[in-house]
């Protein structure tokens, strides 16, 4: 039986996923929950990080690699953030040591911990934060080694990376997961996406149509958001078709903004997205014209945190390609 190297976890806000890795990086097991630093906060990061060790069989004396909010000022011990313009080999050596940590019941050895830090873009005019998406660009790094490219990052918090040469030399954030979650439960236009918001999809017309709409206006979608509410008063707008129209808004407004600061249709777009909302962005981005060369999100941070590993020493030699 392959023997595990290193367990790797990404730990957000509200989401736990560990892996167990061996020596080339394959997965050997995973569990994923909802213990977020939300929860844990509160229960402790070691206990849980402990019982879901322990549910994949994992050795007392196993290094675990962490990205996330764990590195958070509220998390479980504060990993400071990376100044830009910062390369991917600096960051991931800056991994901070959780220390103290009891490795099993009844043990009184310690296991290596490593929290890695996120980035901050220090402009006074311009202040930005991120932290766990800095481990999926360590992770698509061979994608943007060389020349400028620009990687797209969809999420609650969606990340506009800029990169010259593997050197992260800045990025923006919008805010468009939130804004959909908050407008749909918290605004007047809940009562017409309903009370379980259908997902869209990317050929529903609705959603091409006011992606198409927000991307025309370059992002100035104010008007276009009640539109919403008045064509189910006045149209009998469809529940979801009011969703894919909110998604189609929020999504074609991000890129519209984007492309003004990064000459988007210049060249080819990195999108770093899992499941649908990677589908949806993937739609999105060809409606604006650009090029897409899309990663995996959950296979990214996990490559992310392997390469993490072998710097610190513990799986086997760095590649040539994995972080420069």
């Amino acid at each position: 039986m392959t023997k595990p190297a290193v367990a790797a976890v990404d730990w957000g806000t509200s989401s736990f996923r560990l892996w167990l890795l061996d020596a080339a990086g394959a997965v050997l097991a995973e569990r994923r929950s909802g213990e977020g630093m939300l929860t844990a906060g509160a229960e402790g990061f070691g206990p849980i990080l402990e019982k879901h060790l322990a549910a994949v069989g994992a050795p007392d004396s196993l290094p675990v690699v962490v990205c996330g909010m764990a590195g958070a000022r509220q998390g479980w011990i504060e990993a400071p953030y990376v100044t830009l313009p910062a390369g991917l080999d600096g960051i991931l050596a800056g991994a901070v040591p959780v220390p103290g940590q009891g490795s099993g019941q009844g043990s009184d050895r310690t296991r290596k911990i490593r929290i890695l830090p996120g980035l901050a873009q220090r402009n006074a005019n311009e202040p930005d934060v991120m932290r766990g998406e800095e481990t999926q660009l360590a992770g698509v790094l061979p994608l943007f080694a060389s020349g400028r490219h620009v990687i797209c990052m969809p999420g609650t918090h969606s990340k506009w990376v800029e990169a010259e040469g593997g050197v992260i030399a800045g990025f923006r954030t919008w805010l468009t997961g939130e804004l959909f979650s908050v407008l749909s439960k918290q605004s007047i236009l809940r009562h017409s996406l309903g009370d379980n918001v259908a997902p869209a999809l990317p050929d529903t017309p609705a959603f091409v149509a006011a992606c198409t709409d927000a991307l025309a206006q370059g992002g100035d979608i104010g008007p276009s958001l009640f539109r919403i509410r008045a064509a189910t008063l006045l149209q009998d707008l469809r529940p979801a078709d009011a969703a894919a129209k909110l998604s189609g808004l929020l999504i074609g407004a991000e890129i519209a903004s984007a492309r003004q600061l990064f000459d988007l249709p210049a060249g080819e777009v990195i999108l770093v997205a899992s499941g649908p909302l990677g589908t949806l962005y993937a739609a999105a981005l060809r409606l604006a014209g650009c090029a897409v060369l899309q990663a995996d999100a959950d296979d990214a941070v996990r490559t992310g945190l392997f390469e993490a590993a072998k710097r610190l020493g513990w799986t086997g030699p760095v590649s040539e390609s994995s972080l420069s």
